[in-house]
């Protein structure tokens, strides 16, 4: 049995979706909720904004991107491309 404190922001429906643990993720899981309205505020502790994809990108440009993964983009890029035979030209 485990225990899941969280605090979740309903969606546009009115639904709420639970992130469960990976123990918790097969089978049946029973769910006892006790619901109760917090109080808006800007406390960062209670509500952390979540960072964009573009934040994201900005970050890893400035920390130098993927060079040190991939240190040419275009050989790269053709060794995974897979070339396949295109229907009508032979």
């Amino acid at each position: 049995m485990s225990t899941i404190v969280a605090i979740l922001e309903a969606d546009p429906d009115g639904s709420l979706h639970l992130p469960l643990p990976p123990e918790l993720r097969r089978g049946k899981v029973r769910v006892k909720a006790t619901l109760e309205a917090l109080p808006l505020s800007n406390d960062s502790e209670m509500c952390e904004p979540q960072p964009s994809p573009l934040d994201a990108f900005k970050s890893l440009r400035a920390n130098g991107g993927l060079r040190h993964i991939i240190s040419d983009p275009v050989e790269w890029q053709r060794q995974q491309r897979e070339d396949r035979i295109l229907p009508g030209r032979d």
